[in-house]
């Protein structure tokens, strides 16, 4: 399922800046097993697990552990949004963000066009904080990016936020 979704051209400007290319399964492999041996303690991922099956996955990386924040992305399968799956694991990524990692601030970009993407992080607590215009090349037009972020204090004082971190 992760290779499905890395190699996936259809929707590859929303998860990658690199130029969209097919991906063999060996290289795929390959590049997970070296992120995993050059992580080490510098990025995270969980799978997206749906009564037993695996639909995405979601991450923190790029963290800056004196700043003490962190990037976050997701990708879903395509019959599994609009679902709330997106939006439940982006919360639930932002809690073990703040209260088991420490962090300060949570952000991430978006394209603009992906407005439903949009929509689920603005519905996990994340506002827009400003937009990069037409920064990235997608399917033959510039796209701006929308940058959104999501800081400790205010997630704590969300309403549907049970706990204090």
């Amino acid at each position: 399922m992760l290779f499905a979704l890395a190699s996936d051209l259809s929707t590859w400007e929303e998860r990658s800046p690199s130029t969209p290319a097919p991906m063999a399964r060996e290289t795929f492999d390959a590049r997970l097993a070296r992120a995993d041996a050059e992580s080490s303690g510098t990025s995270v991922r969980f799978v997206i697990d749906v009564d037993g099956d695996a639909v995405g996955s979601v991450s923190l990386f790029e963290f800056d552990e004196l700043a003490r924040h962190a990037e976050v992305g997701i990708v879903v399968a395509a019959g599994f949004r609009g679902k709330g799956i997106g939006t439940a694991a982006i919360s639930q990524i932002v809690e073990f963000a703040f209260v088991r990692c420490n962090l300060r601030r949570v952000h991430l970009q978006a394209i603009a066009s992906n407005v439903a993407a949009i929509r689920a992080y603005e519905k996990a607590g994340f506002v827009i904080e400003g937009r990069q215009r037409e920064h990235a090349w997608v399917r033959g037009r510039y796209e701006d990016i929308v940058i959104m972020g999501i800081l400790r204090s205010d997630w704590k004082t969300r309403p549907d936020q049970p706990h204090v971190a």
